[in-house]
């Protein structure tokens, strides 16, 4: 069977629904969960090696259920909430009428505070966490620049499936998820460090970790906190 990237696969297949993907920065076949998408993605360096990513897929089954299951419960934007915000737990609160949401620093801790109903209430919400990450992660990025001697980059703020962020070195653009303003600060500037450092290497080298903990000393913990909490962000607002 011929696959292709982006090829999306049934259940009956590898055992769980699952995506073909290609990346060329791959150095082997990997499989990473989307749990926003409820599905696996099958990793290969190259569109050839798709078939050995679904074969090496075949002998994870039982793994890639268990993890399938783990998924955290969706997290809805809605008032009496409680969802994190720079790593500490925030609540939200409804104001009635139609105004923006707001952060707050009460005295029993912060809380964001919002107009609207439903959707509208959410979307208000999830428009401060937009605004609060493009300014944390713009300025750490600059930061980073400067330290690595680099020209300024252009800087998006997005709502990716799964990826933290993404760098186009070759017309300098950043993308980062919006959601990783949700972590503690140290994990956001280590998410600004990893897509500044692709403007040196564009691959996952040696070389290029080295430019890495250049910029923010170990990253390991940083890399863990991700791994272990990114699910429970992606289910923010769902």
């Amino acid at each position: 069977m011929q696959y292709r990237n982006g090829q999306r696969l049934p259940p009956d297949a590898v055992g769980v629904p699952a995506r073909l993907s290609v990346n060329p920065r791959a150095r082997r076949l990997s499989i990473r969960i989307d749990g926003r998408a409820g599905e696996a993605v099958l990793v290969a360096p190259s569109e050839r090696g798709l078939a050995q990513a679904v074969a090496f897929a075949r002998t994870k089954a039982d793994w890639m259920r268990q993890r399938l299951a783990e998924r955290p419960d969706s997290a809805p934007l809605e008032p009496g909430a409680v969802v994190p915000l720079y790593g500490r737990p925030t609540r939200l609160v409804s104001t009635g009428g139609a105004g923006a949401a707001r952060l707050i620093d009460g005295p029993d801790g912060p809380f964001i505070q919002s107009g609207g109903e439903g959707e509208a209430f959410s979307r208000r919400v999830q428009n401060l966490f937009r605004r609060l990450a493009r300014q944390v992660l713009l300025e750490r990025t600059e930061q980073h620049l400067r330290t690595l001697g680099q020209r300024p980059v252009t800087v998006s703020i997005a709502d990716t499936r799964s990826r933290w962020g993404s760098c186009s070195p070759h017309n300098r653009t950043i993308r980062y998820s919006w959601r990783v303003i949700m972590a503690p600060p140290a994990v956001a500037d280590y998410l600004a460090a990893h897509e500044v450092a692709h403007l040196v290497h564009a691959d996952h080298s040696p070389a290029y970790w080295s430019v890495v903990q250049r910029l923010v000393g170990d990253h390991r913990p940083f890399r863990k906190w991700l791994r272990d909490n990114g699910p429970a962000l992606h289910a923010v607002g769902r």
